[in-house]
């Protein structure tokens, strides 16, 4: 009886929560000729971003590995309406390459208003960790130290334009999966760095806001080739994931989560309910595929 008291609870909470953000809106306007930056968007939940920012007038900065890709989101964002769309190569497995691209968005929109950490990466795979170091120091370094690295390099634009840091984590950063640990890891190290960061903000009034995307399964092309075969959930479409994630980061919300209903209620069960929610969750799985 008291789990089901609990339950009803976390479900009352979480509409009560969704209810609250889904009434707040956002105007074109207030986008309109900003400076945004946005990591991996080649592809993806990145690219599906980049547009829904070219849509409202901002100038547009990408940045990803393959030029090919980001020439063809470029010229996209310019048809949809973005004043500008830029782009840099960079490969974030090293922060020298990390550091230029913030250089290059300084000298070509001239400062920055969002810095979007949508990047992911490293050389580990979907499977059972086989004590592999070079996979975790892999994994750490592109999913976690990159984007610190970005942002260290641009705090100062990002103070003096009152901006905005988004970073794209995870239900893995708030509940230990099994057979992504090195993935799992970088995306805790990122909870902890950047909400200690939007403390620091606050205490010291510095009016730069710190949104954190706790994303669910989405359809992305490298996330269902990944794991397609190994689990049982759907994945939910990058398209709304980008526009929840731009209304938040608009709104300066220190969190968003995607999907809503598939994620929220488990973070709010999963303190008091840990063994449970563990349990839950680890059927999603299709054992079989992962041997």
């Amino acid at each position: 009886m008291a789990g089901i008291k609990i339950l009803l609870l976390s479900i009352t909470v979480a509409f009560s929560a969704y209810y609250f953000f889904s009434t707040e809106t956002v105007t074109p306007g207030s986008v309109h000729g900003k400076r945004i930056l946005v990591t991996g968007s080649s592809t993806g939940i990145g690219e599906q971003i980049a547009y829904e920012f070219a849509q409202m007038g901002a100038h547009v900065m990408l940045t990803a590995r393959r030029e090919t890709h980001l020439q063809k989101v470029a010229e996209k964002c310019r048809k949809l309406g973005a004043l500008s769309a830029h782009y840099v190569v960079s490969d974030m497995a090293n922060l020298t390459s990390a550091q230029h691209v913030i250089q290059v968005t300084n000298e070509k929109l001239g400062g920055l208003d969002y810095l979007i950490l949508n990047h992911v990466g490293g050389s580990g795979s979907f499977g059972t960790f086989q004590g592999d170091m070079d996979v975790v120091k892999s994994s750490m370094t592109v999913n976690f130290l990159s984007y610190v690295q970005l942002t260290s390099s641009a705090l100062h634009a990002l103070k003096e334009s009152h901006g905005s840091i988004v970073v794209m984590s995870s239900m893995s950063g708030r509940v230990g999966a099994p057979f992504t640990t090195s993935y799992c890891a970088a995306k805790f190290a990122l909870e902890g760095f950047y909400s200690s960061l939007r403390r620091e903000f606050s205490i010291w009034k510095n009016n730069v806001s710190v949104t954190v995307a706790v994303l669910g399964y989405i359809d992305t092309e490298n996330a269902v080739k990944k794991v397609g075969d190994k689990l049982t959930m759907k994945p939910s479409p990058k398209e709304d994931c980008a526009k929840q994630v731009v209304k938040a980061a608009i709104l300066r919300q220190p969190e968003v989560f995607y999907p809503f209903w598939s994620i929220k209620p488990v973070m709010l069960v999963k303190d008091w309910a840990p063994i449970l929610i563990g349990n839950l969750l680890d059927r999603f799985y299709i054992v079989e595929n992962l041997k």
